[in-house]
């Protein structure tokens, strides 16, 4: 599985490139097609960066929303 850097994944905002990706608990998913991540944006949450810390305490789901979008690789950590 290919690994990212966080300044890919920042480029992938719905905005500078076609694609929305964002990253949860070091996996990063395409969210393009979804009508809920338009522009790049879903409620207070930003495509291009990683949601784990947004998302694990504050989110009225759970972590398998994400079981719905494709995998496009790793999130490289720091």
């Amino acid at each position: 599985m290919r690994t990212y850097t966080r300044a890919q994944l920042a480029l992938r905002n719905g905005q500078d490139k076609p694609e929305i990706w964002v990253a949860y608990r070091g996996v990063i998913y395409d969210v393009s097609a979804s009508r809920l991540w338009r522009q790049g944006k879903h409620y207070e949450h930003w495509a291009g960066q990683d949601l784990t810390a947004e998302l694990d305490g504050d989110a009225p789901h759970t972590a398998r929303v994400f079981e719905k979008f494709p995998v496009v690789g790793k999130l490289e950590q720091p």
